[in-house]
């Protein structure tokens, strides 16, 4: 439970102004994000990390047809940026060096939130 209540008072030390000290942060860290960048919808969020699912279409030979696949990424979120990240945002990844078994990539930027596709 300590490690928890770590992260809690790390949080609310960030909200109220302080620095990132995050060493995976690419903006306050030494973490450089580069390569690919990848646009999706955040489907699944957990602690300093969210899953994004984006479609693509694939060519079958066989059929002379296009089919959509679905393709789930696992992105880093850096403890600065965690609050603004909600399930059903539209937000922006970018590439980086291997951070576990499933993360390669590390979260950028939202584009637009869950709210705004509402009120369209």
């Amino acid at each position: 439970m300590e490690k928890k209540e770590k992260i809690e008072e790390k949080k609310k030390e960030i909200a109220a102004g302080a620095v990132c000290d995050d060493k995976q942060c690419p903006e306050h860290g030494t973490l450089s994000a580069r390569g690919r960048i990848f646009e999706g919808t955040v489907v699944k969020k957990h602690l300093r990390r969210i899953a994004i699912e984006l479609e693509r279409t694939v060519y079958i030979k066989k059929y002379e047809r296009y089919m959509k696949k679905k393709t789930r990424l696992h992105a880093r979120v850096p403890m600065c940026k965690e609050q603004s990240v909600q399930i059903g945002d539209y937000v922006q990844i970018q590439e980086c060096r291997p951070l576990s078994k499933i993360i390669h990539f590390v979260y950028i930027k939202t584009i637009r939130t869950k709210d705004k596709e509402k009120g369209k």
